[in-house]
């Protein structure tokens, strides 16, 4: 028996590590399977969702609903850092008409998973990674034995489980509650097991319905009502037995593939093995040389520094005696005492003989005393200004000092597809006909006036893009990036410079319900892009027209509006457009925006005076209780104002090549940006009275297209691999 669990213990040993949770890093408790088929812990999803409204309310309990795989959420996270991924935001709410969706962020695989409509609610329970991990939990812990729930105490060991019951009993105890000849005795009983799963998986849809088919499309169970009218009614299904047939024949294919290439995997792993001594060996020599490189570099500048300290010390030994001997010439200048004493002596001497003969020598001393106190100068200087190191270029090379190597190139920060929205996406080419580096490091910090000496971040990345997230609104970064090929590394690349939106990132698509107009508009199927078309109802009514027509303005909204709070959204406008005005509109306004529309056919009853009076213009911004901004023609209109420049070229700027709408509903303040490098345009008061939401109007040929959110996308699945 003890040899028995030993084996198993062995066994589970070997794949351990794809019982762990890539999140919490732990094993599995209570795994959900995900869009992108990982798996992750239920306690782990509440700590990474962050929700603010009801699509994350009570879905049913584990505990309370064995039988379904729904999972209760709690309403309140403690992750408020996941505000940007959840893709909820404070006072942000749905338009009722269309469907909302939530992302979240993988962490196995690092993306931005849509979890459809229902958010979590939605997913399935992994029961089959359930059980494995509890077998691996019974191995690892053989020598305690699961109790029988409903001995006396003291409890006897149990010898098998009912899980139907979802109990474990001994020998006595499962007599006695499941006898023989009752319904209980039909129970489905296992060895003892704290893992009880259902029997029937049921859909997480359709609470009462059981999962009897397989979407081949979104790779996941599903029930007939969902193939019915739910969201898999267009998808290719197949029945249950059928993906269980052909997943099974495929995995045991597989399985099959790799026992067959035994011999050949423990070749690869003694080739490994190789590998790993030959890489200690060799860290180890790269190690020694780069120690006694630097023991080099250091015994020349110990070499340099007792050379300076010795040139220092016998400049100061130098003056020292020169400024001794002239405190000692000027002490002898006192009355009394060295030279001036000397003299008082000698002009007591009464024969002229003796005097002059003496007198002459010491008046000329007398004199160069005399002179040098007129112009006193000391002998030598006490600063060693002309004794400092200047060692700025050798900090710079030493900072540089690397395992550097001249063949390898300096890779370049695309600046182009380089972009900065709702997180910073730095992509990097490699200049040169070489191979590319097999890793690159990518650098990064916040641009802070006050702060000079700003530290680095560093990310270490295997491929020439990188998605960096959690960076400060409102802000500058700097970027820069470096490949490394084995233990060489090329120099930093030319320092990139992107600024943060001013505010966070409002994700929305056009509403295809609340004034939209078919006829005239034309979206994507992704509500990302919205184009403007004349339609036929214009070419019908042209026999009317005399003059000339004028065409409204079709109005097009965003599906999703904000109550407060600070956000910002960017959208491209295409060159060809003739006339786009984009802005926001509140909820008291919407009928207004869709209703006070001028027919599209009327012909024009008074003629054109023949010069461009700006009239129409007028009209338009009387009529508009919203700010809305002109564009069109490659230009971007500034609105006139009463302080405004009556020049109207001062009023005309090029249109950016990406234009971002900055709403702050706590100040009433609405700002228009150039969303390449962030610089507001222009900026106006608004009311935000009521529910704001993004409004566009398009008139002739014209095009908008949403700015797309910085996110890793989904890998392709093949439709035939089920």
């Amino acid at each position: 028996m003890e040899g028995d669990r030993r084996e198993s213990a062995v066994a589970v040993k070997g794949f351990e590590r794809e019982l762990i949770c890539p999140a919490c890093k732990e094993l599995f408790t209570h795994p959900l399977i995900l869009p992108c088929q990982h798996s992750i812990c239920h306690k782990c999803v509440k700590e990474i969702l962050f929700a603010f409204d009801d699509s994350f309310a009570d879905g049913g309990s584990e505990s309370s609903n064995q039988s379904s795989p729904r999972i209760k959420i709690s309403s309140s996270m403690d992750r408020v850092d996941r505000i940007s991924r959840s893709g909820v935001y404070p006072g942000r709410k749905h338009n009722s008409l269309t469907p909302r969706s939530s992302l979240f962020p993988c962490p196995g695989c690092q993306r931005d998973i849509d979890l459809g409509e229902r958010g979590i609610n939605g997913l399935f329970r992994n029961f089959t990674l359930e059980t494995i991990v509890e077998r691996y939990r019974q191995a690892a812990r053989a020598a305690i034995a699961i109790m029988c729930d409903f001995c006396k105490p003291p409890p006897q060991e149990s010898t098998k489980s009912c899980m139907d019951c979802s109990a474990s009993y001994c020998n006595e105890c499962f007599k006695i509650h499941h006898p023989w000849g009752t319904v209980k005795a039909q129970h489905e009983y296992v060895g003892p097991t704290t893992n009880f799963r259902p029997k029937i998986l049921m859909c997480p849809e359709h609470e009462m319905e059981r999962v009897n088919m397989y979407c081949e499309i979104c790779r996941r169970p599903v029930c007939h009502l969902c193939k019915l009218g739910g969201c898999h009614a267009n998808h290719r299904v197949t029945t249950m037995s059928t993906a269980y047939k052909t997943l099974k024949e495929k995995l045991s294919k597989g399985i099959e593939y790799l026992i067959s290439k035994e011999s050949q995997v423990k070749a690869h792993i003694t080739q490994l093995d190789l590998l790993l001594k030959e890489t200690e060996f060799n860290s180890e020599r790269a190690k020694q040389e780069a120690f006694q490189s630097f023991e080099k570099l250091s015994h020349i500048l110990e070499e340099k520094k007792f050379a300076a300290l010795r040139a220092i010390d016998a400049s100061k030994n130098l003056r020292l005696e020169k400024l001794q001997a002239q405190a000692e010439e000027y002490q002898g200048l006192l009355e009394n005492n060295g030279l001036v004493g000397y003299a008082q002596e000698v002009l007591k001497e009464t024969d002229p003989s003796c005097f002059v003969q003496t007198a002459k020598q010491l008046h000329v001393r007398i004199q160069k005393a005399t002179e040098s106190l007129k112009c006193f100068r000391p002998a030598a200087e006490s600063t060693f200004e002309d004794f400092v190191v200047d060692i700025a270029k050798q900090e710079l090379v030493l900072g540089d000092l690397t395992f550097h190597s001249n063949g390898l190139e300096i890779p370049e920060i695309n600046e182009l597809q380089s972009r900065m929205y709702n997180k910073a996406l730095i992509s990097w080419e490699w200049p040169g006909k070489r191979d590319a580096a097999d890793t690159y490091v990518l650098e990064y910090h916040k641009l802070n006036r006050e702060d000079e000496s700003a530290v680095w971040q560093e990310i270490d990345v295997c491929s020439k893009s990188k998605v960096i997230s959690d960076l400060d609104n409102d802000s500058s970064y700097a970027f820069r990036v470096r490949g490394y090929k084995g233990s060489i590394c090329s120099a930093w690349s030319r320092e990139v410079i992107l600024h943060t939106s001013p505010a966070p990132v409002f994700s929305f698509l056009f509403d295809d319900k609340c004034g939209y107009n078919s006829e005239h508009l034309l979206l994507n199927p992704r509500r990302t892009s919205v184009e403007s078309r004349a339609g036929f109802s214009l070419l019908l009514g042209s026999e009317r027209v005399q003059a000339g027509c004028y065409t409204t303005l079709d109005y097009i909204i965003g599906d999703t509006g904000v109550t407060k709070g600070k956000h910002f959204w960017a959208f491209h406008v295409e060159p060809y457009s003739y006339l786009v005005k984009v802005g926001v509109v509140s909820s008291n306004k919407i009928q207004k925006l869709f209703h006070n529309t001028h027919d599209v056919i009327s012909p024009r009853y008074e003629q054109d005076s023949g010069h461009d009076s700006g009239s129409e213009d007028a009209f338009f911004d009387s009529s508009q209780p919203f700010p809305l901004v002109t564009l069109g023609m490659k230009k971007f209109f500034i609105p006139t104002t009463p302080a405004a420049s009556k020049d109207a070229a001062s009023r005309i700027l090029p249109l950016p090549s990406c234009l971002g709408i900055c709403l702050d509903c706590d100040k009433g303040k609405v700002g228009f940006y150039d969303a390449g490098s962030m610089k507001c345009l222009y900026e106006c008061k608004v009311d935000c009275s009521g529910m704001m939401y993004p409004a566009f109007a398009l008139m002739g040929g014209a095009a908008v297209h949403l700015e797309e959110p910085v996110t890793a996308k989904y890998g392709e699945y093949d439709d035939n691999d089920i």
